[in-house]
């Protein structure tokens, strides 16, 4: 079948700002659809209000609008774009729910269309239309107020929403009442479905593609580790599923494709999820998302297979026959993917940064981020998921008896606790047995030693060679990988995303690879985040999907010789690593070392910039933080050295406030503060600013929480050159190339230095798109030791309109999330223009979702200057 040629314009909808439940998987996915849909001549209108992806670059789409993602505004850009059909099934909840607000307006939608979309989201709906094809579902009823009577324990599960909100287990008539009162105000429709709780039974799930001929295809089997109960995205999953039987998953597949056709899903990805019994292998079919998910960006970085991008050739005609798969050349996207290797996927989680929220896990996702890990064997492929994670180290009880009974829970640090009791010998309580023993085998293993080897992923479990280079390693099979070629630069990534550190260092290490790219050099990524665009497998040469540990980043570079490791895009994951590539002789883009301490230990910037820090002592103990802060006099700010996302900074404004955990800087609080954001580019000797953003909150609160507006309304002309003077002076001082970030306050008629972070920070992408400069590029052409003078920049940034940001918080999710202070608790940010900064932060108020109406749709990036 061709494709439609009745279309000319596309809109495309995002997924707004990174919440716990929609992550950057949909920058991806966004992205993916924007790239293949203009290459077959389609005009794509974008609509995001995100301003850390790589899909709001102007590049990716012909009309970019940095909105707030609601009906009334997307209604002024369809009447400003006139777009002959919306896509909205790449942008998560989010943008399925704005095309049901849409669909008044009669667009066509293409995907799935309105009644697709009610069939799946709707629960009643969902459950009478799979009946009707003979279905099994498990027993419940639908719910629209709290009385409600059914058998206990139950599920709910809210319609409509995003990362099962407002969804949880009731074991008692109270907790059902309660359960069921939140989920009907979570729910957008005011419905929730109240289900039987299948204890024991494990979870499934299978990635689906159907064309407009009846054509389908599974592209992943994923198991869930954790039974059901633990959602989908807090749960350890692996691919391809390992305990069914072929006549099992044989219906499963069966059932999936009768759902996806029953629901309606004719062209594009649909996720299925079933529950099954261990021992019998009864099936019970739970939900459908109608719309690439969370789990296709996993499916799509397990198999190599690109989901996004033939949902979107699907959605516009094509049929699955007539879709080459890019990984072999040889074979079509009706070949569904093998493979020879297992993916396994860990959470991860932010619990310390809410203290407040109880740790148990259950039917509301709470994890923030997630590693990938790609292996031969479960254990190679679990325990690099388990150390991607990054997570900080768990204590274990020394009662074997204590140890078991936290093991049985669903904790965040259940696998942790599971294999700590399989090293001891003990029971592995509440896992199917298959899972059990390979724990039991994981612990007795060596440590594999020896040159690493790299294996292609290539979707047919080696039936075809891979034309792409997309690898992982092991210590088995032959090197499939090209002899080193003297040209690469190795970048690493940022990581699974926290708090702190997630899509916007992301987005850096793309740029980085893409400048890498045209500057003659071949990019080599290594990260272990299946979410991101930077391990989709065409944005670099090579990709090495590891984790960001020193002996996998060791690896890689013995394999590639690069002539220099980048480590200054992907946050301070890449940063800890530095000293020991460094130790080991690999030579590091810029020589950072001794910036990047002179930066993070805070005494030792404090001495740098001298009298324009404000009063400071250092203190490792809680006696000695006391001693200093008397001497400071109170309140004072306590400042943790080498942490991501403010992690343990507090103010104190006595003695009993004070909660050092190790080496710190205690400095005097400067209440009622201005506080700036400064980004900078940097030669070593002097230093180019690109902009100076104020917080909109004072100072105390962490800039990654609080809303920015740029220009700063503070920052006249005369301040202006000050703050290039100091800007220059620090990056001499510190010998930094590349991007620098510095924090600064406005107080007692005079400025204060804070903190300089001199690799790219969070308002990097805020600030490119404001300024339409691109920040990465320059910073790496910087580290590859070109001069500031030779990059042709103007004297002062231009801005075409008034910028701001705002934060958004997971307040629904972890009690006391919005309280803004120093640490940061935000897990994504939205961006708004206008005319003037007060307006901006108005309307991005809106986008955040703080307010239902005000300010209008400015045009879209791609023309310079207000109307």
């Amino acid at each position: 079948m061709p494709k439609r040629t009745d279309l000319r314009s596309i809109l495309i909808l995002g997924s707004g700002p990174i919440r716990i439940g929609q992550g950057c998987e949909f920058d991806y996915s966004g992205a993916q659809a924007c790239r293949v849909l203009r290459r077959e001549g389609y005009r794509v209108v974008l609509v995001n209000s995100n301003p850390a992806t790589i899909m709001t670059d102007p590049e990716w789409a012909d009309a970019t609008y940095l909105e707030p993602l609601d009906a009334e505004t997307v209604a002024e850009v369809i009447a400003r774009e006139r777009p002959d059909a919306i896509l909205p099934t790449l942008g998560g909840q989010t943008a399925l729910n704005l095309a049901v607000e849409l669909a008044p307006l009669g667009i066509e939608l293409i995907g799935a269309d309105l009644d697709a979309i009610r069939r799946a989201e709707d629960r009643e709906l969902f459950r009478s239309t799979v009946h009707s094809v003979g279905l099994p579902t498990p027993r419940s009823i639908v719910a629209r107020s709290a009385d409600v009577s059914f058998p206990l324990p139950a599920i709910v599960r809210p319609a409509f929403t995003l990362g099962g909100t407002g969804g949880g287990l009731a074991r008692t008539p109270d907790e059902l009442a309660r359960v069921v009162a939140h989920g009907l105000a979570m729910s957008p429709v005011s419905q929730v479905l109240v289900e039987e709780y299948l204890s024991g039974w494990q979870e499934h799930e299978l990635e689906v593609m159907c064309d407009a001929r009846g054509n389908a295809v599974v592209v992943c089997s994923i198991e869930n580790l954790d039974p059901m109960g633990v959602h989908t995205g807090d749960s350890w999953t692996i691919a391809p599923q390992q305990t069914l039987s072929d006549p099992v998953y044989q219906q499963l597949r069966e059932a999936a494709f009768a759902t996806a056709r029953a629901v309606g899903v004719a062209t594009g990805g649909a996720n299925v999820q079933f529950a099954v019994h261990p021992e019998s292998g009864e099936y019970r079919l739970i939900e459908m998302n109608p719309r690439v998910s969370r789990s296709s960006a996993l499916a799509s970085k397990a198999t190599g297979f690109p989901i996004a991008k033939l949902a979107a050739l699907l959605a516009v005609g094509y049929t699955l026959d007539e879709l080459p798969n890019d990984i072999t050349g040889k074979t079509t996207a009706a070949f569904e993917p093998a493979l020879d290797y297992v993916a396994v996927k860990a959470p991860r989680f932010d619990f310390e940064k809410f203290p407040l929220a109880p740790r148990l896990l259950g039917a509301e996702m709470r994890a923030v981020g997630e590693a990938l890990g790609l292996g031969r064997t479960f254990a190679e492929a679990f325990t690099k998921a388990m150390v991607g994670r990054e997570a900080p180290p768990v204590g274990f009880p020394a009662s074997d008896d204590e140890l078991v009974a936290l093991a049985a829970q669903p904790l965040a640090e259940r696998w942790d606790l599971l294999v700590e009791a399989a090293r001891r010998g003990l029971e592995l309580p509440g896992i199917h047995p298959y899972f059990a023993s390979r724990l039991r085998e994981l612990v007795t293993l060596p440590t594999p030693r020896g040159r690493p080897r790299r294996l292609a992923v290539d979707s047919c479990a080696g039936e075809f060679e891979a034309r792409t280079p997309y690898y992982y390693l092991t210590h088995e099979g032959d090197d499939e990988g090209p002899e080193p070629s003297g040209r690469a630069v190795v970048v690493l990534g940022g990581g699974p995303n926290r708090i702190g550190q997630a899509i916007e260092f992301d987005y850096c290490c793309v740029h980085a690879a893409q400048a890498l790219r045209r500057l003659g050099y071949e990019a080599v990524l290594v990260n272990s985040n299946p979410e991101t665009v930077s391990t989709d497998y065409d944005t670099s040469n090579r990709l090495y999907l590891e984790p960001l540990v020193e002996r996998s980043v060791l690896d890689v570079c013995a394999l590639e010789q690069p002539v220099g490791v980048a480590v200054s895009f992907g946050g301070q994951t890449p940063l800890r690593l530095a000293p020991a590539l460094a130790a080991a002789g690999v030579p590091l883009l810029g020589d950072p070392l001794d910036a990047i301490d002179a930066a993070e230990d805070r005494g030792r910037f404090a001495a740098l910039v001298g009298e324009l820090a404000p009063p400071w002592g250092l203190a490792e103990t809680v006696d000695q933080a006391r001693a200093v802060a008397a001497e400071l006099g109170y309140p004072v700010l306590v400042r943790p050295h080498h942490v991501i996302g403010g992690r343990g900074m507090h103010v104190a404004h006595g003695p009993a406030d004070l909660r050092p955990e190790g080496p710190c800087l205690i400095d005097r609080y400067l209440e009622g503060a201005v506080e700036l954001d400064l980004d900078a580019l940097c030669d070593g000797e002097e230093a180019w600013v690109a902009a100076v953003l104020e917080h909109v909150e004072p100072t105390g609160v962490h800039s990654g929480d609080s809303a920015c507006v740029l220009p700063g309304p503070s920052v006249g002309a005369a301040l202006e050159e000050e703050l290039r003077e100091i800007a220059s002076g620090i990056a001499r001082g510190l010998g930094a190339r590349g991007l620098i970030n510095l924090q600064l306050a406005l107080h007692g008629g005079r400025v204060w230095v804070l903190e300089a972070n001199p690799r790219a920070s969070r308002t990097v992408p805020f600030v490119a798109k404001a300024t339409g400069i691109p920040l990465v590029e320059h910073a790496l052409r910087l580290l590859l030791g070109d001069s500031l003078r030779s990059l042709g920049l103007p004297e002062r940034a231009t801005l075409s309109r008034a910028w701001a940001k705002e934060a958004v918080f997971p307040a629904e999710r972890f009690p006391g999330a919005a309280r803004r202070g120093p640490e940061m608790h935000s897990t994504g940010e939205v961006m708004a223009g206008a005319a003037t900064a007060a307006e901006a932060y108005r309307r991005a108020l809106r986008a955040a979702g703080r307010s239902r109406s005000g300010g209008q749709i400015c045009p879209p990036l791609q023309e310079s200057a207000l109307r």
